[in-house]
């Protein structure tokens, strides 16, 4: 059983594109007694026409190593149909129109209505159109929360455990990202999968992990597809399925995941549990590329200068094969071959790198 790959990646879900991540450092997965009988049988090398996603050495765990404190989940509450006054409060967010959502949510929260109140919580942590006041975000977070708003509840969770407005208190939060996920909120039940699979605030539980990634994966969270998917490849507490992973690869690329879209196009180069698609594969490659994906720049850079599933273009191969290398993603065979190429189209793939970067 594997879990480094997808713990080591796997971040608590925040909904703001712009916010710090909480990294979930996980202990060393401990192989299952089946797993130890039964190995899995040695990969065969890559054949010239066949992509390869290189694995990384998983670093060392770190003993009893505390998550930084990460800002406030940004939670955009979605409003009943049934209710205009609340429509008109979610309307002016989406406009951007903060301090119009302010007072038209503080209308309504003092009726007690509990997505109003969620709206106060989210306007006050993440100070829009207002002073950010974490205790004032806790203080409305908490009576929407009592209201049975799902989506208060996982908003406090991650407070909770951010220790924003409060100390960090992680036995609260896991209560109330239990209770959102039970609710059907699709975040709190990744993040509640993730620390299920941490094993430090909650005891390791790999199967329960497996079923909230479902529930959240079918709820349309790219980031539990992505997980899902690693475990219907490796087989991973569900059975392997390749086809499934590749479907689930499928939806969370579409939704521009992009370890997703990398892994996709893998397998769409390779045909595995897919019809082969190379084109389709290295316009993946190229999105994922343009996106700062290291190992995708790697891999498109081998199809674009052996011309495996595309025209042979040597001084774009090298360009990601040096824009990739200054992430630590190194080739040592392509620096050979980047040394054997006439000197005039390595100085055009070097200044093309040198441009994407952004340097002199």
């Amino acid at each position: 059983m594997n879990l480094s790959r997808i713990t080591c990646l796997a971040t608590l879900l925040l909904t703001a594109p712009a916010a710090a991540q909480l990294q979930i450092t996980p202990p060393a997965a401990m192989p299952s007694p089946s797993a130890e009988k039964q190995k899995p049988k040695e990969k065969p090398k890559a054949k010239p026409h066949t992509i390869t996603k290189k694995k990384e050495a998983a670093p060392a765990p770190k003993p009893s190593a505390s998550p930084s404190p990460a800002p406030a989940a940004t939670v955009i509450p979605a409003p009943p149909t049934d209710n205009s006054n609340v429509d008109l409060v979610f309307g002016a967010y989406q406009r951007g129109q903060y301090k119009t959502a302010f007072d038209l949510a503080t209308a309504r929260a003092k009726n007690g209505d509990p997505k109003a109140m969620t709206m106060l919580g989210e306007l006050y942590s993440n100070a829009m159109g207002i002073r950010r006041d974490y205790a004032k975000a806790i203080e409305w977070y908490k009576r929407a929360s009592d209201a049975g708003d799902r989506e208060a509840m996982f908003a406090l969770a991650m407070l909770r455990i951010a220790g924003r407005g409060s100390p960090v208190d992680k036995g609260d939060a896991v209560k109330l990202m239990a209770s959102a996920a039970k609710l059907g909120e699709p975040k709190a039940a990744y993040n509640l999968a993730l620390l299920y699979l941490d094993g430090q605030t909650l005891p390791q539980d790999v199967k329960r992990a497996a079923e909230l990634l479902r529930q959240a994966a079918d709820a349309g969270v790219p980031e539990a597809q992505y997980a899902l998917a690693t475990f219907y490849k490796e087989g991973t507490s569900v059975p392997k399925d390749l086809d499934k992973a590749v479907r689930l690869l499928q939806a969370a690329s579409l939704a521009d995941n992009v370890d997703a879209e990398v892994e996709y196009a893998i397998a769409l180069f390779n045909g595995t549990g897919t019809p082969k698609n190379q084109p389709a594969a290295v316009a993946l490659l190229r999105k994922a590329s343009r996106q700062g994906s290291a190992i995708a720049q790697n891999r498109l850079a081998w199809v674009l200068i052996n011309g495996m599933g595309a025209p042979v273009d040597k001084v774009e191969g090298f360009k990601w094969h040096l824009v990739a290398k200054t992430t630590g993603k190194g080739d040592p065979e392509l620096d050979k071959q980047l040394a054997d190429l006439p000197a005039e189209d390595r100085a055009k793939a070097e200044a093309a790198a040198r441009k994407w970067l952004g340097t002199k």
